[in-house]
């Protein structure tokens, strides 16, 4: 009775820290957004003056401003393409490595699948060196390319990872019954499991296409052009050029943001069911 009496006690007190956390982050998270937001529609001397204020005009001419002057058209083309291609070329790779190593057996299947999904835990900034040297051996610097493959390199530990989960969790009786009715390994991948593993696709391409999109330090290291410049990298020397135009490179940033949040949008709930449905072997 007393345990009860406790429980009844503590029970308000551990809801109210809960929602204190929650509150706390959602803050932490949302407060900058909306402040970069607003800071877009001001004036620069708004800005300067007053910056946690609300604009007195709202200024929708920043982002005008921002796309002409800024030569944001073809930093977002870049980026739309090199996020694209990798993203794709990245799936390609890793739903058919995935396969093989979720539905065959062979000698050495674990080691190589705990290689591969090791390198989730190596640092991005520790491989700069071989990727660099790696790109340029190839021809690729300063290629939309290099990034492209640099990009579907990086992130093929992840991906594994995810598919791998995904596509061990399907019927083995499916693939028994393709065998039968005349299908070769590659029919049973792209007509059986492959349609079956939309959820975990999707979940993985989306990972590979927001790091491709938000990536900044590879971006860097292997363009040296504007051609090659990607959106990302466009915003960074936005400041050098454009150093007095705050309001415009935060409309610019704004712009950024857009499409990623866009992709998570259309995709968040497949990507929480593709996230778990691995989770479980049955």
């Amino acid at each position: 009775m007393l345990y009860e009496t406790k429980r009844s006690l503590f029970r308000p007190l551990g809801i109210i820290l809960k929602w204190s956390i929650l509150l706390f982050f959602l803050l932490f998270t949302f407060v900058p957004l909306g402040w970069l937001v607003l800071s877009s529609f001001k004036t620069n001397f708004e800005f300067e003056t007053n910056p946690f204020a609300l604009p007195a005009v709202w200024q929708f001419g920043n982002y005008v401003k921002a796309i002409q002057i800024s030569g944001l058209p073809r930093l977002f083309f870049n980026s739309i393409v090199v996020s694209s291609f990798s993203t794709v070329l990245n799936l390609l790779v890793t739903a058919m490595a995935a396969f093989v190593l979720s539905r065959l057996r062979f000698p050495f299947q674990n080691a190589i699948l705990t290689t591969l999904t090791a390198g989730v835990l190596i640092p991005i900034i520790a491989l700069m060196v071989p990727y660099f040297s790696i790109i340029r051996a190839l021809g690729l610097y300063d290629t939309l390319w290099g990034l492209i493959v640099t990009y579907a390199s990086i992130n093929i530990p992840i991906s594994v990872f995810l598919l791998h989960g995904f596509m061990r969790t399907l019927p083995r009786e499916l693939e028994e019954a393709a065998v039968m009715d005349g299908c070769t390994l590659f029919q049973r991948f792209y007509r059986i499991v492959l349609p079956l593993s939309q959820l975990g696709i999707v979940t993985a391409g989306t990972f590979v296409f927001l790091y491709s999109w938000n990536e900044f330090l590879y971006a860097m290291l292997l363009t040296s052009s504007v051609a090659s410049r990607t959106i990302q990298l466009g915003i960074r020397f936005f400041t050098s050029q454009f150093f007095i135009d705050y309001t415009a490179m935060y409309a610019a940033i704004v712009i950024t943001i857009l499409p990623s949040v866009v992709v998570y949008i259309l995709f968040h709930d497949k990507i929480v069911r593709g996230l778990t449905s691995g989770a479980v072997k049955g």
